[in-house]
């Protein structure tokens, strides 16, 4: 694919939005207009937020959420003008989130198998004809444990998470850019953590030029 003068819409959390860079022209969304000339490169990143609606709890009740929606309650308000469309998050449902895993056959978003499939059937619909890919979230620190960071029940390890991604992307045919399997970002190996992602968590500068490095030749494969 020829990315000159393409516009893309970039779905994601923290990492998207740039949290850890030091610039904006650092993100690697921004990274990747600079290196192959696109018209517009699209930031819907907001930190924080999932794929999937979060239920509330007593101590955090969901009126809390109202102000970053999951990707699954804001993806239509995306421009429709899109050539391509990148989404890159379940992180933070894995870290934090607290609606269950479901099951294959959910369709609506309360669980995060049901999440991913309104998001890519609801992007498909809005972007009919368009090139949508999915990112993997990379790996993270501490992500062998179920209970993600702050959950008090066992939800599923990280993996867990990105194996449903991989699942239902493939269901609705949907290229799938693989950062889990394949960025060589792996923040429990010391080395990398400090040079590309010191918070074990958010890549910096570097990571995010990995990032982009690598998206750039997959959308140039497709």
């Amino acid at each position: 694919m020829n990315l000159e003068n393409k516009k893309i819409n970039f779905l994601g959390d923290s990492i998207t939005e740039g949290v850890a860079t030091s610039c904006q022209e650092s993100i690697y969304l921004n990274v990747l207009k600079e290196n192959v000339g696109l018209a517009e490169a699209r930031n819907y990143g907001i930190s924080g937020t999932r794929y999937a609606i979060q239920k509330g709890t007593e101590a955090r009740p969901k009126d809390d959420y109202v102000d970053v929606n999951s990707f699954s309650e804001r993806f239509d308000r995306m421009d429709d003008d899109a050539d391509i469309v990148v989404v890159f998050g379940g992180t933070n449902d894995y870290g934090h989130g607290d609606a269950l895993l479901g099951k294959f056959s959910d369709r609506t978003p309360e669980t995060f198998y049901g999440a991913c499939h309104y998001l890519y059937s609801g992007l498909i619909r809005k972007y009919l004809g368009k090139t949508i890919v999915i990112m993997t979230p990379l790996h993270r620190c501490n992500e062998l444990s179920d209970h993600g960071s702050v959950k008090v029940e066992p939800f599923g390890t990280l993996k867990e998470y990105v194996d449903i991604i991989r699942e239902v992307a493939e269901y609705y045919s949907l290229p799938v850019l693989d950062l889990y399997a394949g960025s060589g970002l792996q923040p429990e190996v010391e080395e990398i953590k400090n040079t590309y992602i010191p918070d074990g968590l958010h890549p910096n500068d570097l990571g995010h030029q990995v990032i982009a490095h690598k998206l750039e030749a997959f959308l140039k494969s497709l």
